[in-house]
């Protein structure tokens, strides 16, 4: 059954919610890659919340003219223009009083929200809004999807990935080093307006999709979980939109295969489960990898400290020191240094006198402030300085 749901041989609807949900899980990881480097977050769950009353007002705009309402053109047309004040809202109150942009957030959210509850409240009451079914904008529904919802999307997420490409430089600039964007003649006031029409395109499209309380979820995690794999901006960019795309897919499939579950929170728990993984095992920045590169640390520190216990002739008594000198064949079961182990701890002990000098010598600043007892000196210094520190060492006391 999952099977046919991954194949699309689940019918046609099925298919059109896969699609659809496989578009909008692009569009918005590449959309929210920059939201997310540029520390924004937060905005999107603004525009989001302030959709709901863009919805139900268009709602009653459709009806009073003679409409059923449900017309999704009207509706998104009506949350996105809900969206742009609600964010034109953030900024105004950013820019023109005392609050923070957090606090600027809190209160749009809170009110444009509480304000759509209202109207969704008063629609209710309304012959034509009893079964309106627009709670489904709160947590999306994708029952019933039309060809033409499928194509919204497809224009939507080709649109999204128009933009950014034409404005990836500035935006890397802005989200990276603000300073220098300005310098270079950009406009941040620009670029972060271009920045939240592409999250407000794509918080508009996907109401209908997983809905204004986790459309925010789509746009940040895949940027989260694409930050694990990579440093660089277009990798985070690619790597975001192919997680958003296979949560989406993979959402949407599940969802087939399990009618009673909606759509839109299965979409967002696959991109939560892939973010596990990605915190899990990413090579770089992963838990698994922190603790192997801290277990290597810890064994490097281990033999560093046996090598020159062993050149000052002073017992080891930890009994990971002594095993990992052992396996290494460098010293004996007993303790006693075999010849491969006392050539290492006179190199260990030479290298530690080598540190001293440097250390202490304002010539070599630059290369001191890369010790940490571990990383070898020839990696520090060319041959020529390493020729100067062990003439030095090499060179007679003077006693007054």
């Amino acid at each position: 059954m999952l099977a046919d749901a991954l194949l699309l041989q689940l019918g046609y609807n099925a298919t059109l919610v896969t699609i659809g949900a496989t578009l909008l899980g692009m569009a918005a990881g590449v959309a929210g890659t920059f939201l997310f480097l540029r520390k924004r977050a937060l905005v999107s769950d603004a525009i989001s919340h302030a959709t709901l009353p863009g919805v139900g007002l268009a709602f009653m705009v459709m009806v009073a003219l003679g409409g059923d309402g449900r017309a999704l053109p009207g509706l998104l047309l009506g949350a996105g223009v809900s969206a742009a004040l609600g964010l034109l809202c953030v900024q105004w109150l950013t820019a023109r009083t005392r609050l923070g942009e957090d606090a600027a957030i809190g209160a749009v959210l809170s009110v444009f929200f509480g304000f759509g509850v209202v109207i969704l409240t008063v629609i209710q009451t309304m012959t034509a809004g009893r079964q309106a079914g627009l709670e489904g904008f709160l947590l999306g529904s994708t029952a019933g999807m039309l060809r033409s919802d499928a194509v919204l999307l497809a224009v939507a997420a080709a649109l999204v990935l128009a933009l950014v490409m034409l404005l990836r430089r500035p935006l890397e600039l802005a989200s990276f080093d603000s300073g220098y964007a300005q310098a270079a003649g950009w406009s941040l006031a620009r670029i972060d307006l271009a920045m939240m029409g592409i999250v407000l395109v794509v918080t508009v499209v996907g109401l209908k999709v997983v809905g204004l309380i986790l459309i925010v979820a789509l746009l940040i995690v895949p940027a989260v979980t694409a930050r694990f794999w990579t440093d660089r901006t277009d990798h985070v960019v690619l790597i975001a939109g192919a997680v958003g795309g296979l949560s989406g897919y993979a959402g949407a499939a599940l969802s087939a295969v399990a009618p009673a579950l909606p759509t839109g929170p299965i979409i967002v728990l696959v991109g939560f489960a892939l973010f596990l993984v990605s915190l899990l095992v990413s090579p770089g920045r992963g838990l698994l990898a922190s603790v192997v590169m801290h277990h290597r640390y810890q064994r490097r520190v281990h033999m560093r400290q046996g090598l020159l216990a062993l050149a000052q002739g002073q017992p080891i008594f930890e009994a990971l020191t002594r095993r990992l000198l052992h396996r290494a064949g460098l010293i004996l079961p007993d303790g006693v240094a075999t010849a491969t182990g006392q050539a290492a701890a006179a190199k260990a002990l030479l290298d530690e006198t080598r540190w001293s000098i440097v250390r202490m010598d304002q010539s070599f600043a630059a290369a001191a402030t890369r010790y940490d007892g571990l990383t070898p000196i020839e990696d520090v210094l060319t041959p020529d300085q390493l020729r100067e520190v062990d003439a030095r060492i090499d060179a007679p006391q003077v006693v007054a």
